[in-house]
């Protein structure tokens, strides 16, 4: 199988499965989703997430890209005796020196958190002062094909009306590809899933009363062009009860409380220290 197949069916299957599982491997060695998950994370500060739904899949492949060719790196390196040579050795006594030092302030730093608690009754306080950051708001997937005269979506539309289900979606999907000039386009359309008031008002408020399977019967204004919808799907709205939310409650109080734990510290610390 090619690499850019199996990077491709690796990027598919990150989709479905949210275990460690491998998705690749590279003379030997396993990449994980668990170790893919971790880079994106990371690079976007914990906020995977937020980034658009028709990105996230781009971004996944960009990652496991980079994975596979550090593997395939490091693994030249280790053929051609660069871990053998004296600037390795004198880089790598750098590095451990300096990790030596970061990791021990993380584990302490870990203790000092681990050791802050928060009761119950202040959790369950804060969740009912902020149950609605908890909530999840109603979403949809839709697609749309967007032209710059009323005239030409209203072709389109035309063209769309006596189609449905899976024939209207493959007719839709089409004609995004060779009409739309948005940048979806080439994607068939597809702005994944997106949430109450994240697109401009007409196409937000348009959008939130079709019905799944269906297409806008007439064309929608915005600054952009006009727009043609296509609804894909609709998830309803969920509210989370304090169970479920209890933890990230926990863990965010916790941080905001170490701050004036760590204050304190430093404080004590300086007092004893000598600083010249």
């Amino acid at each position: 199988m090619k690499l850019a197949t199996k990077i491709l069916s690796a990027v598919l299957l990150i989709g479905v499965v949210a275990s460690a599982n491998t998705l690749v491997t590279v003379n030997g060695t396993e990449i994980t989703q668990q170790a893919v998950d971790t880079e994106l994370m990371n690079a976007t500060q914990g906020r995977f997430n937020q980034v658009p739904a028709e990105k996230q899949s781009e971004f996944r492949e960009q990652v496991l890209k980079q994975l596979i060719g550090k593997e395939l790196i490091y693994g030249d390196a280790q053929k051609t005796g660069v871990l053998k040579t004296k600037e390795y050795k004198k880089e790598y006594k750098k590095l451990e020196e300096r990790m030596k030092k970061e990791l021990a302030i993380k584990v302490w730093q870990k203790k000092v958190v681990d050791g802050i608690k928060i009761s119950d009754a202040a959790l369950k306080d804060y969740y009912d002062k902020n149950k609605e950051e908890f909530n999840e708001k109603e979403a949809v997937h839709a697609r749309h094909i967007l032209v710059k005269e009323a005239v030409d979506a209203k072709v389109i539309i035309n063209e769309l009306k006596p189609l449905s289900g899976q024939k209207l979606q493959a007719k839709f999907e089409e004609l995004a590809k060779s009409k739309s000039t948005g940048p979806s386009g080439s994607k068939g359309g597809d702005l994944g899933f997106f949430a109450q008031g994240q697109m401009v008002p007409a196409f937000n408020n348009k959008v939130f009363t079709m019905k799944v399977g269906t297409i806008t019967m007439t064309p929608v204004k915005t600054q952009f062009g006009y727009h043609i919808i296509y609804l894909q799907e609709k998830t309803n709205a969920v509210a989370r009860n304090f169970k479920t939310v209890k933890p990230f409650i926990e863990q965010r109080l916790k941080m905001e409380k170490f701050k004036s734990v760590m204050q304190s510290k430093m404080e004590a610390l300086q007092k004893k220290a000598t600083i010249k």
